[in-house]
């Protein structure tokens, strides 16, 4: 059991550091933990009733209260989401609360950070703008849309609600921007069907899907954990697509097989992992602890000060399947978020430079995590930021992200034209070559600066029209908690 030092209050609260945003509520990728404390004395579910409760609760144990706007009239706001937006609207002015503050469902929530369950097509769609484009980074397994063969790599050429009325992507795009895309792809239900016209390597063909439950896998049992062969020398390789609680055992039986077969230098892709439980990114910190001893600090919480009774020290605790890590590669993106973040930045401390990189893109930068306060009668929980985040070594307040936090940073892009886990991808190919010793470009300090290789690029080939500048990520504007934990989910 992890050495966690903390007051009995925190034990409620279920603490989560929840993914990144953007410059609308559109941009939520964050999500949260299965339950939390209840709050207030009102059960009534009227939207005024509600939109009180958040209030009040936001008064309680908002992490920047001197940042709550004073002057929002409930009235002028037709859903509790938007008052909560226009009450947090200071803190986002300071780049504090990008959207990191919402209300969603318990029984949704719970349901997908118990086990990843879900519905929809089972794809992460990332979007570039410029060019009005849409293309599928990740596909899930289980899902429908892996069924019917597509996969990393593929683009979304037209959408319709028949085949009869397909209409292009760049045509949608054109008139209604990436929100446009999203609308055209249907509500998140199982049951709701839409034809596309997808473009991949072996051609365009035209289909009709159909959206079903599924549950995401956070360790993909096709690429998610190998062993990489860099010239003989031994690496191993982990994806992990969200931290939620079915992870906890995949982490494990992940690490125990590098444990088992000698493996010290790893590759972490995270590129996506926009955070999720605290308590998974603790076990991970664990994992990848085996040579840290029980004085050794994971990360520090903080909540504001009439809440300091919750404040608490996370202390590494190496398990029976901990790995001691010479060198560590962790691939990250504007994607990566939160719990991601916290991870990194966790084993920062122990590496120098030479030992520990930042690949790909600038993270996104979110030192803050939430607190879930529940109205069980409205099936509505509260995630309020409510603390902040450091390392042992005190660095905090990210909000640029981490590339100025590690040691060492290499720029690279990620290419679409080949899969996850694969050496030849350039993200994973400039991580290999920094654990074996040789030259990269670091990446800018700030946000953004992350690019991408598009489909139509020979495979493992650079193309300088091929390359997309700041590639995003595709979200609703009312994302479902699955699509706040998991960036481009559709």
């Amino acid at each position: 059991m992890r050495k966690f030092v903390a007051y009995p209050v925190i034990a409620s609260l279920l603490l989560t550091a929840c993914g990144g945003g953007g410059t609308s509520s559109s941009g939520g990728t964050g999500g949260g933990s299965g339950g939390g404390s209840s709050g207030g004395t009102s059960t009534g579910c009227s939207l005024r009733e509600r939109q009180d409760w958040a209030l009040a609760t936001l008064r309680e144990w908002y992490l920047f209260p001197d940042e709550l706007a004073t002057n929002v009239n409930p009235g002028n706001h037709a859903t509790v989401q938007d008052y909560i937006d226009a009450l947090t609207a200071p803190a986002r002015t300071s780049g504090k609360d990008r959207f990191f503050t919402y209300i969603t469902s318990i029984q949704e929530e719970n349901a997908f950070l118990a086990s990843g369950s879900s519905a929809g097509f089972g794809i992460r769609l990332t979007y570039d703008n410029a060019a009005r484009r849409v293309f599928i980074t990740e596909a899930f397994e289980g899902a429908p849309a892996l069924a019917a063969g597509i996969d990393r790599g593929d683009e979304i050429v037209a959408i319709g609600t028949s085949i009869a009325t397909l209409r292009p992507v760049s045509e949608i795009m054109a008139a209604e921007g990436a929100g446009g895309v999203t609308n055209a792809l249907g509500p998140s239900t199982a049951g709701t069907t839409r034809a596309l016209r997808v473009s991949g390597p072996s051609g365009s063909r035209e289909l009709t899907l159909a959206k079903a439950d599924y549950s995401l896998s956070p360790v993909s049992n096709r690429y998610g954990a190998r062993i990489l062969d860099d010239g003989g020398k031994r690496i191993g390789y982990l994806n992990f697509r969200t931290f939620i609680s079915a992870g906890d055992q995949q982490l494990r039986d992940a690490f125990a097989s590098f444990r088992a077969q000698g493996i010290t230098e790893f590759v972490i892709d995270l590129r996506y992992n926009g955070g999720g439980l605290v308590s998974t990114a603790g076990l991970f910190g664990d994992l990848l602890g085996g040579a840290r001893s029980n004085a050794d600090v994971f990360s520090r919480t903080t909540f504001r000060p009439e809440k300091s009774s919750s404040d608490s020290v996370d202390y590494f605790a190496p398990q029976s399947q901990s790995v001691s890590p010479v060198k560590i590669a962790f691939i990250g993106t504007g994607a990566t978020a939160s719990a991601s973040e916290l991870v990194i930045n966790g084993m920062v401390p122990f590496f120098n430079s030479a030992n520990l990189a930042l690949i790909g893109g600038n993270t996104y930068g979110k030192p803050v995590g939430q607190v879930a306060i529940d109205r069980s009668a409205c099936d509505d929980r509260l995630r309020v930021v409510a603390f902040a985040t450091a390392n042992g070594a005190g660095n905090a307040a990210y909000y640029n992200g981490l590339a100025s936090s590690v040691g060492t940073s290499c720029r690279a892009a990620d290419d679409y034209t080949l899969p996850l886990g694969d050496l030849r991808e350039a993200s994973i190919r400039q991580a290999v070559d920094f654990l074996g010793g040789r030259s990269c470009t670091a990446i800018a300090a700030g946000t953004g600066g992350d690019t991408a290789i598009a489909p139509g690029t020979p495979s493992g080939q650079f193309a300088v029209d091929a390359i997309i500048s700041e590639p995003e990520p595709l979200i609703p504007a009312r994302p479902t908690p699955a699509q706040r934990e998991v960036p481009g989910l559709f």
